[in-house]
């Protein structure tokens, strides 16, 4: 391997600045700022603004969205079902496969009366 290439893998302490969370781990991130830690030894230090510590999704205080009304603002603003136009368009478009194709012409036969 070649000398001088490779990033220092070393012990670093990631610290959330919004909450009381840290954690003691491996990184090659580099960094001038040092913390004192609890075995008393002295590592380079990582100050975050967002963490597992202080993340909504994680502390457990996630804001839900009011989907509720999300979904009437939908139908006002396209009228209803709004479903129900993608399958009129499946409906009126062309058969895909040979059982559509028989399908269609059985039913084409059965709506035209008997000519004599």
């Amino acid at each position: 391997m070649k000398k001088d290439i490779h990033p220092q893998y070393r012990f670093v302490v990631f610290k959330d600045t919004s909450c009381d969370f840290a954690i003691l781990t491996r990184s090659a991130v580099k960094t001038e700022d040092t913390i004192a830690w609890e075995d008393g030894k002295t590592y380079p230090v990582v100050n975050l603004d967002v963490s597992a510590g202080s993340h909504p999704f994680f502390t457990g205080k996630q804001k839900f969205m009011d989907t509720a009304g999300r979904i009437d603002r939908l139908k006002k603003k396209f009228g209803g079902n709004v479903a129900l136009g993608s399958q009129k368009k499946r409906a009126s478009a062309a058969p895909t496969s040979i059982k559509d194709k028989l399908r269609q012409a059985a039913a084409k036969t059965k709506e035209q009366p008997e000519q004599k």
